[in-house]
């Protein structure tokens, strides 16, 4: 491959981490989990209000630790530091649930927040010992939770996953197991417990 042409890929790569990076597509789809509610769109301020707490909140707070030296970069390169701070970004999503609870949001809502406390759990326990993808976790659950939501007509927003998952192996942020073992996790375990969820609250 001429320089040309891997300057280029290495360019594409860093777009679509940047663009499509956990913060970014978990608070899209918490906007738009209101939108099998009645009601909706009044209702989107309830998903704007728990994007601020598992999404919002967290990064700032990320972003402080990045600047203080405490944390190595915005993406969590270092597999030690992981642990620490998705259990930080545990504490507020737990707290933005009582909110939720206390404001009485749609449970499509809570049902999605929930879903994001699974995943942050699971690789809370898993990053000390394998660093698994977080950007194939969070955008195959935000997919395929979108299309169960909206219908198979948003089927294209798949394409995204091996997208996103070529460009951190390409950028040799994670390997290729990490990477399909992120995308399976999200798209089957995560969006499948939203589904179980949402079949059992709503």
């Amino acid at each position: 491959m001429s320089n040309a042409a891997l300057r280029t890929q290495n360019r594409t790569a860093r777009w679509l981490t940047e663009v499509f990076q956990p913060p970014v597509v978990v608070t899209l789809v918490l906007l738009i989990s209101p939108v099998i509610e009645p009601g909706f769109p009044g209702t989107i301020g309830y998903g704007a209000l728990a994007a601020l707490f598992v999404c919002v909140l967290p990064l700032i707070l990320l972003l402080a630790l990045v600047r203080l030296g405490k944390v190595t970069d915005h993406h969590v390169s270092n597999r030690r530091q992981r642990a620490p701070v998705m259990l930080m970004a545990l504490g507020s999503v737990v707290a933005g649930l009582v909110v939720l609870a206390a404001t009485h949001a749609p449970r499509s809502v809570v049902v999605t927040v929930l879903a994001i406390v699974a995943g942050i759990i699971v690789l809370a326990a898993v990053s000390p010992f394998w660093k698994i993808s977080g950007h194939a976790a969070a955008i195959s659950s935000s997919a395929v939770i979108s299309v169960l939501m909206l219908g198979p007509a948003w089927l294209p927003l798949v394409l995204l996953i091996p997208a996103v998952g070529w460009s951190r192996v390409v950028l040799r942020a994670h390997t290729l197991a990490q990477v399909v073992a992120g995308s399976l996790f999200g798209a089957v375990v995560m969006a499948g417990l939203w589904w179980l969820l949402r079949g059992w609250l709503l």
